[in-house]
């Protein structure tokens, strides 16, 4: 099927996917989608109303039954398929998510192949949705659970990734059985579509999942449709908390994942050229604009002055500009109005008394002079009361701090009000083990800058990084989109002595 999504331009009007078939909805407001390497408008988009987002939901809940019917291994084979065509169509999702977020290419691939472990995942539902058997927990009794899907899930997500985090959650939830309705970032729309083009062409049938496009009406409308039964959501914390009280009040599954401030802490003995490395990548990659980042480096001991040194020699070498460029390591932010965001953050950082050694404000890129794009920061000698530090920022800019001891580290890492990720870069395997044990994150690495689970485990973290108990994929993921009930059987003798029919049973 040739994308009619290859090549937006400023007069096209991008819209939403209902039962199989692009359309424009009801919804009259509309916003525009930039290219952040140039700050042209590259496209408008159409925003659904709550009679749009009804209809979507609609056409999910009537679409469930038939799906949940289909065996899993029949649904699984419609994922292989779909795996198999977003394998085929990778450069052209890259350039899509290139074009409208502004990562580097290679950096929109590899989040395309984080995206794909998950379908792989979830291409083995057959075997992960296999219940229990007990044969004779009576006399002639037997008891066995079923695993069941919920009906129709909606899944809300960011703009940082326009498939990955989507790839997170729907191919999962309509292999359990469910149907879905996905909200991307209205900053980046074109991706879901042309993955629900994808799962078309794979055999999936109209209406098990659609795309609605929008802003916060949208989500609101979402979250109070009667007929939704789950949401899944990756966002800022405030935006979390919403989504995770409101859809808890109204007593539907809800996986609410929110902001970040992750460490990285190195110790004495760790190989420094090794951590310089990581916490480069780890803080700039994608500009900043990442969930996992590393925006916090803590130095232990004497080490900080000569990790500061490591870094601003690596950070005054990196080169910025668009993401279709092969030769640059960082690309530009979203929007205009993020970098301002981002812009007020490190201003307030200077004024505070952090002491400014690498500032990107005044960036410019030779011929993309109205793109958005913020050169890499460095913060050294940051306290833990100054905003730099306590506030995600969700862009360039990298702050070292100092701790005395690996003890204060780690009360550093935990008073924070983040939990997401944290990592230790040591040689010392008592170290590392003792830091696993203690820290209060939902993702820990080991001389791994960015310890973003593989499929097979969850994805989420803790303290006001995520709202609730749920966390994203992995066999955590299966149990969210599903619910099980017990059956216990019996099959008498015909003319068996049902004289105690009234009693409460006893096996």
């Amino acid at each position: 099927m040739p994308s009619s999504l290859a090549k937006p331009d400023s007069d096209q009007c991008i819209g939403h996917w209902i039962n199989g078939a692009l359309t424009a909805g009801a919804g009259s407001a509309s916003g525009p989608v930039y290219n952040p390497a140039t700050g042209e408008q590259a496209a408008s988009l159409q925003y659904a109303d709550a009679a749009t987002v009804e209809q979507a939901v609609q056409v999910a809940a009537a679409a469930f039954p038939a799906w949940r019917d289909t065996p899993a291994v029949k649904r699984a084979r419609v994922l292989f398929r779909f795996k198999a065509l977003v394998e085929a169509h990778r450069a052209e999702l890259a350039a899509l998510i290139t074009a409208e977020h502004g990562k580097l290419l290679s950096d929109a691939d590899g989040s395309l192949q984080r995206g794909l472990e998950v379908v792989e995942f979830a291409c083995g539902i057959p075997q992960l949705l296999k219940g229990d058997f007990s044969a004779n927990v009576g006399e002639g009794v037997d008891s066995y659970s079923l695993i069941e899907p919920l009906g129709v899930c909606v899944g809300i997500t960011p703009f940082n990734f326009p498939a990955m985090v989507p790839l997170w959650m729907f191919p999962l939830a309509i292999a359990c059985g469910n149907t879905f309705v996905l909200k991307p970032s209205e900053k980046v729309p074109s991706c879901a579509l042309r993955l629900a083009e994808l799962l078309t062409e794979a055999g999936l049938p109209d209406g098990v999942f659609n795309v609605v496009q929008g802003d916060q009406v949208c989500v609101q409308a979402l979250l109070d449709s009667p007929q939704v039964r789950a949401v899944s959501f990756v966002g800022s914390s405030p935006v979390a908390e919403h989504v995770y009280r409101h859809a808890s009040d109204r007593g539907i599954r809800v996986q609410a994942l929110g902001g970040a401030k992750n460490h990285l802490v190195v110790l004495p003995d760790a190989d420094l050229e090794q951590a310089a490395d990581a916490l480069v990548g780890a803080a700039y990659g994608s500009a900043g604009e990442r969930c996992m980042a590393v925006s916090v480096a803590v130095a232990v001991g004497d080490v900080g002055d000569a990790l500061r040194d490591a870094l601003l020699d690596r950070i005054c070498a990196l080169r910025v500009g668009p993401g279709t460029d092969g030769a640059v390591d960082m690309g530009p932010l979203i929007t205009a109005a993020h970098r301002n965001r981002v812009l007020a953050c490190i201003d307030a950082g200077v004024q505070a008394g952090a002491e400014l050694l690498a500032d990107g404000r005044k960036l410019s890129v030779p011929g993309h002079e109205q793109g958005f794009f913020l050169g890499p920061t460095f913060f050294d000698h940051a306290r833990a009361d100054m905003a730099i530090y306590r506030d995600e920022i969700f862009g360039p800019v990298l702050t070292l701090l100092r701790a005395e001891s690996f003890d204060a580290a780690v009360a550093l890492v935990n008073s924070h009000e983040f939990g997401n990720g944290a990592a230790i870069f040591t040689r010392s395997g008592q170290a590392a083990r003792e830091f696993g044990q203690r820290v209060e994150a939902g993702m820990v690495g080991v001389n791994v800058a960015i310890p973003v689970p593989m499929a097979f485990y969850s994805f989420g973290g803790r303290k006001r990084s995520l709202f609730g108990d749920s966390r994203i994929h992995g066999e955590e993921g299966v149990r969210f989109y599903t619910r099980s009930k017990t059956i216990t059987s019996r099959w008498p003798d015909e003319g068996a002595d049902a004289s105690n029919a009234f009693d409460m049973p006893v096996l």
